[in-house]
């Protein structure tokens, strides 16, 4: 492993540890009746509003629609996720101490394997959420309508404007998996280099 490699590993952990308080995804909700909007904040231990009242307002919606409230509490994944990354985070710097090759191969794999699952996880959850509805109760009722917010981008759902996109905390895991892989080629290179 080159010593920029392990450069590129140490800063990749730190990178991850800021996720303990910085927002991993933003999901925001505009319409007619709400111009300036309702948004929520999914955080590694909790789901809450960016505004004080946000997470009751979408609850309070999504109860008209047929929709399950959103409790943080009830989500087993917002108990797991802190433990899994600082199992990640020692990972990576037992990696950047031993310095060696293989190592840091499988270490790529299973970082990108656990943010792949932890999006896959993400895209279930809202896909659930959305279709999963409670029509026998429902105020609002459309025959065929579904609710899922987008797992990365904007959708159109009844006269609201969804938009669902990493946040800090996700940006910043995201380049942590970069830098990663980063290190994992250089790697590669400087060894078939020397070979």
């Amino acid at each position: 492993m080159t010593v920029r490699s392990r450069w590129l590993v140490l800063v990749a952990v730190a990178l991850m540890a800021t996720a303990y308080v910085l927002p991993l995804w933003r999901v925001d909700l505009v319409a007619p009746q709400y111009p300036e909007g309702l948004g929520m904040l999914i955080r590694i231990n909790g789901v809450g509003g960016v505004k004080p009242n946000d997470l009751n307002s979408i609850n309070g919606l999504n109860h008209y629609i047929g929709m399950k409230t959103i409790e943080p509490d009830a989500i087993p994944e917002l108990r797991w996720m802190p433990w899994i990354l600082g199992g990640l985070i020692a990972a990576g710097l037992a990696v950047a101490a031993m310095r060696r090759r293989v190592p840091l191969y499988l270490y790529t794999v299973v970082l990108l394997g656990v943010l792949g699952t932890g999006l896959w996880d993400y895209r279930r959850w809202g896909y659930d959420y959305g279709h999963d509805l409670d029509n026998e109760h429902a105020i609002i009722k459309i025959p065929g309508m579904t609710y899922s917010p987008p797992v990365i981008g904007r959708k159109k759902l009844l006269n609201f404007t969804a938009t669902s996109w990493p946040s800090y905390g996700g940006i910043a895991l995201s380049l942590a998996a970069g830098l990663i892989v980063m290190a994992s080629v250089t790697t590669f290179r400087t060894g078939r280099e020397e070979a």
